[in-house]
């Protein structure tokens, strides 16, 4: 798959380089603004099974 990117980017590797670069950075900038903040009320973060009424105290 990362072959076939590579074939289809124009120019000399480091233009290719660049690209590949400002693609990734693209990505990743929309899953964190986009969909990871619409993902999360979905994900169980908010259901814990640890339980309170050990303060946590050694010996």
């Amino acid at each position: 798959m990362y072959g076939w990117f590579w074939r289809h980017l124009p120019g000399p590797t480091l233009v290719k380089a660049v690209i590949s670069l400002l693609l990734a950075l693209g990505v990743v900038y929309l899953l964190f603004t986009y969909v990871f903040p619409w993902a999360e009320p979905l994900l169980p973060f908010g259901d814990v099974t640890v339980d309170g009424a050990d303060d946590g105290a050694v010996g």
